[in-house]
């Protein structure tokens, strides 16, 4: 079984936002990465993400010229899918178990016996992506959350299969990327989302009522202690993925009620309004 010591290549798939925040820590941290997506747009745009990120980072005192430059020398954008022998490979795409199986099945036959599959799901159990795979011992959940290079928290997560060495492999590889990671056991949203479900769920629930509306929601919640209201947040996040995982999660509980998803937030998602990164949410960030 792959240990840390053993890890020199990591290999990320999707460059939207949660996978260039992906790229850019293991870049720095060391290790040779290679990013991949079928889209050659996508990838100039996380290049200029990652060097936009280094350079705040430089500008604040957190990372020097020389790590930003060999961070960068680190990287290999590739739209080449045979460019994905690593050992191990971290997907950050679409949620949606159909697509991410295909996905795991071609990369389980692309790479060594040895290299670790790892998922960066928010809400779709392990168990369920690693059921058709030879080896789902070598399967584990590797949950970052938004943006993945300044936020600390990892879930890292067991499926029914996933051994205990590939678990605490991964456990140590969040920790070598400067995370603090968390073991969870496999269930839709494992913990954090889980938890934190109710926060958005709740909010747009008082903006469907009528109570408030977007601006006086977030501005009591901030008021209470909180960084970012339910609605900042999701923009940050973004609204289709935010939708995206409130949708599994009300359908891998059978429909319970506390998870129901927005007519509102589809139908921003319907509008294309996804948040900063689209310009438009529920803020307008076009000016």
């Amino acid at each position: 079984m792959m240990k840390l010591q053993d890890i020199k290549k990591v290999g990320v798939v999707g460059a939207g936002t949660m996978g260039q925040g992906i790229a850019q820590i293991s870049a720095l941290a060391g290790y040779s990465v290679v990013l991949y997506d079928f889209q050659a747009t996508a990838l100039n745009q996380a290049k200029l993400n990652i060097e936009k990120n280094l350079e705040k980072g430089i500008e604040r005192g957190k990372v020097t010229v020389q790590e930003r430059d060999q961070s960068l020398s680190n990287i290999t954008f590739s739209t080449d899918f045979e460019q994905l022998r690593a050992d191990i490979i971290i997907e950050a795409i679409v949620e949606r178990l159909d697509v991410k199986k295909e996905l795991f099945g071609k990369l389980e036959n692309l790479n060594s016996e040895k290299t670790i599959l790892a998922s960066n799901t928010s809400s779709i159990p392990i168990t369920r992506i690693a059921r058709d795979l030879k080896h789902p011992e070598r399967f584990v959940g590797m949950h970052f959350f938004n943006p993945a290079h300044i936020m600390k928290l990892v879930e890292v997560i067991s499926g029914v299969s996933t051994s205990d060495d590939t678990s605490n492999t991964v456990f140590e590889l969040a920790k070598q990327l400067g995370k603090v990671p968390v073991m969870a056991k496999d269930a839709p949203g494992f913990i954090v989302n889980r938890v934190a479900r109710n926060f958005y769920v709740e909010g747009l629930k008082v903006l469907e009522e009528g109570v408030s509306d977007v601006k006086g929601i977030d501005r009591l919640v901030e008021a209470s202690g909180f960084k970012m209201g339910p609605f900042r947040l999701m923009d940050l996040i973004g609204v289709d993925t935010n939708f995206s995982v409130t949708t599994s999660m009300f359908n891998a509980f059978h429909q319970d009620p506390k998870f129901r998803p927005s007519r509102i937030q589809e139908q921003k998602v319907d509008a294309g309004h996804n948040g900063r990164k689209s310009g438009k949410g529920f803020y307008d960030y076009s000016a």
